[in-house]
């Protein structure tokens, strides 16, 4: 199975090319204000690094988030489109549990993962042994359920309400091609590309003009 994977959910816009088990080739750069420049690039980049057109493609999987809203609609418009392009399945997984399953294989029991949701508030999720028990919800550090170790940027963010955060810190998209393949071999659906985003974008429509009494 050979999966174009993406995530862009945090501050890292990262891109691999996954076939059955292995990383053909993959790009990252951690870059906040940059998503839109830097996907296109790095799409193009890990299929050129592989000797891959993108009609060899057997899907495209992107993270849904949680995620701030301009970065996280850039990566999923982009796998929508590739996905309609080539006709090829699309396929999502929370941007949280593709954390979780690197932190999984250094972590034992339970953990939190936690990224950064800006407004000094965190995104997060908590697993045991891998498998998510609750969340995916957005608080202040302070009310999250501190259980266990935290992996990703949101522990490094606030050491206080965190103690012993570690890495990863942000999703890698070659894991998150692996959950997906485990979930299509398994009969299992995937996520819809919709963004998870836990709470209203900071933009929003401007309101009616009001009129200028004369």
């Amino acid at each position: 199975m050979l999966l174009l994977a993406l995530d862009t959910s945090t501050p890292a816009v990262s891109v691999a090319l996954w076939r059955n088990g292995e990383t053909l080739a993959a790009e990252s750069v951690v870059d906040a204000r940059r998503h839109n420049e830097l996907l296109a690039v790095h799409v193009e980049t890990v299929l050129a690094r592989a000797g891959v057109t993108p009609r060899q493609l057997d899907g495209v999987a992107a993270g849904v988030g949680p995620g701030p809203y301009t970065g996280l609609r850039v990566g999923l418009m982009t796998a929508r489109a590739l996905s309609h392009a080539l006709g090829v399945p699309a396929h999502g997984i929370c941007s949280l549990d593709v954390l979780a399953r690197a932190a999984a294989r250094t972590v034992d029991g339970e953990f939190v993962v936690a990224t950064d949701a800006r407004r000094k508030e965190v995104y997060w999720a908590t697993y045991a042994d891998g498998q998510r028990i609750s969340g995916p919800a957005v608080d202040k550090p302070g009310e999250v359920p501190y259980s266990g170790p935290v992996v990703g940027e949101g522990g490094v963010l606030y050491p206080a309400a965190f103690p012993g955060a570690r890495p990863p810190l942000y999703p890698d998209p070659a894991d998150l091609a692996e959950i997906v393949a485990e979930y299509v071999a398994a009969g299992r659906e995937t996520l819809p590309l919709e963004p998870l985003y836990l709470r209203k974008p900071d933009a929003v429509e401007p309101g009616a003009r009001k009129r200028v009494g004369g």
